[in-house]
């Protein structure tokens, strides 16, 4: 056994044990700074932490194949030829830094969204510059820097001393051939099975490896963040190129699809979901067709308004409306992101690209909207910064007929941040541009929020609003991760009751309906005046306040159905009276649903692989993006995670025949939606 005293062993065996602990280190970091599980000691935190290490020490050892090859060679003595010392050293050393910068971009994309990085970072690169000053103005860029620099310096020192401590000293012995060989056996088998990462791997006939699915096995997508390694998940979801849609799973699924949406001419060959509604009853009786103003909230989500419950009331301008409005208690967005939003707000059709968001497919940019259903109406898209970013104005100027592009190049207010003029000086310069329209003319108008995102600028102009300095402790209890957060959230409220003054004074509010919906939700700490459901599943991201505003012609009353974003044009579409062609996946909410209880798609984990589902007021169905490992949950229980499909197998199977045939069935819309070029 005297190849277990060879100085090369040590070392390479020393080098993996360094890369571990440095890759634990980062772990523990994520788990303490980063992750919002509840308690560390939860049996299921336990095993996904250790099934991350599991895969960090695949990662290590990866790094480690390129300098045991080179030690291998027998003309290659690393403790004579310094010049390959330095090499190697070179090597690790860019290797640690780069994975250092890497995690630091994983800390800062799940603070931002609730994922790990993956493929789908890569839309940031085309809005380089606007990403740029958003971590900018955001972060301590410097200190990351210098704590980035430090960490590196502080890994080349211990590689420094493990080299003195086993390539530096004397050999004892020289090992023969044979003890060599055996020992370099014995080393690769350990090494064989450390990368396949599970016990099942001793099945060598079909050995299968670790894969990240394996992380999510709770069902907990909070948990399953904790046990993936961020490089080796941007890996896989990278070097895989998914197809934009699947005829066949659609087909499959047509019928029920079919069935949901009121196809009445079927044609599941060519998979038809195109539709007509005529003039409806229950549509606004008035001389004049109403305008209609939708208002996007950026980055609220339910747990901030106090109509939810919030404790600390930052929303009393919502809950008047809520109180005196159409008020939709369990309205959600089916995807998290902005230009996911403006997609699905305008198209009808939910963004389940996989990689890029919709937006940034040139292909699909053309879309049909049933915003041109609206007959006469002028046509509005107003946001304070940039409408390139996202590409969303190629979905714009391609999509909506005559529509009238506003963005921060029209605006006379100074910008205050990377999102351009603050919310308080865009609602004063639109509803000018609104209230010096014709009055005897209607108008469609879309406004798009930026203010209640970071880096949470508070404008020294803002008409007397005064932020709170409340402990943080405090805010994080009701749901906001700083108390900047919270405060942003009380602006973007104190802006929306300026709005509705400015448009008094401009003189449409009587005439218009008013919309009012979040995007997303952001990453939040705690939320225990919300049911557990939401934060144990996930749901806290794509619920979201729905608001439908029209005093006039609107009696106040609350729909306790699921409702979702596709939903709204339809919807608006109806009270304001005319008819139109559906090629989307929403319904006017007034007319009855056909499945009884209404039904929202939703993707619940972004990325190549994702993690679907579909929603209503009581459950919620989850499975893979292929229809595999479908579970069932009680929104309403304290223990949501169970499945309880066994319980309730009627319902179980109805979720799971209609998300995984509505998600099919978005996928192939997102082209078939396409309009033709005139």
């Amino acid at each position: 056994m005297s190849w277990l005293k060879s100085r090369r062993l040590h070392y390479l065996v020393g080098l993996t044990a360094l890369l571990l602990v440095l890759f634990a280190a980062l772990r523990g970091l994520f788990l303490l700074g980063f992750s919002a599980v509840e308690s560390i000691s939860d049996p299921d935190v336990l095993r996904t932490l250790g099934i991350g290490l599991r895969f960090d020490l695949r990662l290590a050892l990866l790094l480690m194949l390129p300098v045991g090859l080179l030690l291998a060679l027998p003309k290659l003595r690393l403790a004579r030829f310094r010049s390959v010392r330095w090499l190697l050293r070179g090597y690790l050393l860019l290797a640690v830094a780069a994975l250092g910068l890497l995690y630091i971009i994983d800390f800062g994309h799940y603070a931002y969204l609730g994922v790990r990085l993956n493929a789908t970072v890569l839309r940031f690169a085309d809005d380089a510059q606007i990403s740029a000053d958003m971590l900018w103005q955001t972060y301590p860029v410097l200190w990351i820097t210098l704590a980035w620099l430090a960490g590196v310096a502080l890994w080349a020192w211990a590689l420094l001393r493990l080299e003195r401590a086993t390539l530096d000293r004397p050999q004892a012995q020289r090992v023969g051939v044979l003890p060599a060989l055996g020992g370099a056996a014995v080393v690769g088998v350990l090494v064989f099975f450390g990368l396949l990462g599970r016990a099942s791997a001793l099945n060598l006939e079909n050995p299968v490896p670790l894969r990240w699915s394996d992380a999510f096995y709770s069902g907990n997508s909070q948990i399953g963040a904790l046990g993936i390694n961020p490089a080796l998940f941007l890996f896989d979801t990278l070097k895989l190129e998914p197809s934009a849609f699947d005829e066949t799973a659609t087909r499959e699924h047509y019928e029920v699809v079919a069935d949901y949406l009121g196809v009445s001419e079927r044609d599941a060959q060519g998979l038809n979901f195109f539709r007509q509604q005529p003039l409806q009853a229950h549509r606004i009786q008035t001389e004049r067709q109403p305008n209609v103003v939708f208002v996007m909230l950026e980055s609220l989500g339910t747990s901030a308004v106090g109509a939810y419950g919030n404790p600390l009331n930052p929303t009393p301008n919502l809950d008047r409306l809520a109180r005196e409005s159409w008020f939709f208690r369990h309205f959600y967005v089916p995807v998290t992101g902005t230009a996911k939003t403006v997609w699905a707000s305008i198209t009808g059709i939910p963004d389940v690209s996989r990689q890029e968001t919709a937006t940034r497919n040139p292909l699909i940019a053309r879309q049909r909207t049933l915003i041109n259903a609206l007959p006469g109406y002028e046509k509005f898209y107003m946001i304070g910064g940039n409408a390139g970013w996202a590409n969303i104005n190629a979905l714009i100027r391609q999509s909506i007929d005559g529509v009238q592009l506003y963005e921060e190049r029209h605006w006379q207010s100074p910008q205050v941040d990377v999102w351009g003029i603050s919310d308080l000086d865009f609602f004063k310069e639109s509803t000018r541009i609104l209230g010096a329209l014709p009055k005897d003319k209607p108008f469609f108008a879309y406004l798009q929020t930026s203010g209640n995102h970071r880096p949470f600028t508070i404008p020294k102009d803002n008409d007397g609003f005064e932020a709170l300095d409340l402990p943080l402790e405090q805010v994080q209890q009701a749901g906001s991760r700083s108390v900047e957060q919270y405060n942003a959230v009380r602006l973007l409220d104190f802006n929306i009751g300026r709005l509705m003054e400015l448009a008094k004074e401009q003189g449409f509010y009587d005439d218009t309906i008013f919309v009012f919906f979040g995007d997303h939700n952001t990453r939040i700490s705690q939320i225990p005046h919300m049911a557990p459901a939401f934060e144990q599943l996930g749901l806290e991201s794509n619920n979201v306040p729905l608001l439908i505003h029209a005093p006039k012609w609107l009696a106040p009353r609350e729909f306790d159905a699921a409702v979702g974003l596709a939903d709204l044009l339809p919807t608006v579409a109806g009270l304001v009276g005319v008819p139109f062609d559906n090629g989307g996946l929403g319904r006017d909410l007034q007319r009855p649903a056909p499945e009884g209880e209404r039904v929202v798609p939703l993707v619940l984990q972004e990325g190549t692989f994702p993690v679907i589902g579909a929603v209503t007021r009581d459950f919620l169905v989850q499975m893979q993006h292929d229809g595999s490992s479908p579970t069932l949950h009680d929104l309403h229980s304290p223990t949501p995670r169970d499945n309880v499909a066994e319980q309730h197998p009627q319902e179980f199977q109805r979720l799971l025949a209609l998300s995984r045939g509505l998600h099919e069935a978005a996928r192939l819309q997102m082209y078939r939606n396409v309009q033709a070029e005139e």
